[in-house]
């Protein structure tokens, strides 16, 4: 691709994703949010982080797309200590700990 078509599409998803967030914002930003759908946006942030990372642990690029027995405990162990501790940053430092000695571990 041409550096003049990669700007494009840079230029392009901003002013996109300038006019998303500008229609919450600008557009309905001086209205009351109805009930339903604040209940709604409650869950926006909790399933953000998992969106993120479960493509990485299904299909991690380290291993060329193959699932891989150090992040699938890894990952078990993020949502085990999570559940247990009701502390996000032990389940993100127990799932890290988990996957560097499962790395280690396998070799």
């Amino acid at each position: 691709m041409s550096d003049l078509k990669i700007w494009f599409v840079i230029v392009v998803l901003g002013i996109g994703t300038y006019l998303l967030r500008w229609s919450f914002l600008g557009a309905i930003g001086n209205r009351p949010i109805p009930v339903w759908a604040e209940r709604m946006l409650r869950y926006t942030a909790v399933a953000v982080l998992p969106a993120l990372v479960a493509p990485l642990v299904v299909w991690p690029a380290a291993t060329e797309g193959q699932p891989d027995p150090a992040r699938l405990t890894a990952a078990a162990a993020t949502i085990l200590v999570g559940l247990f501790t009701r502390n996000t940053l032990a389940a993100i430092l127990g799932g890290g700990g988990t996957l560097f000695a499962m790395l280690y571990l396998l070799g």
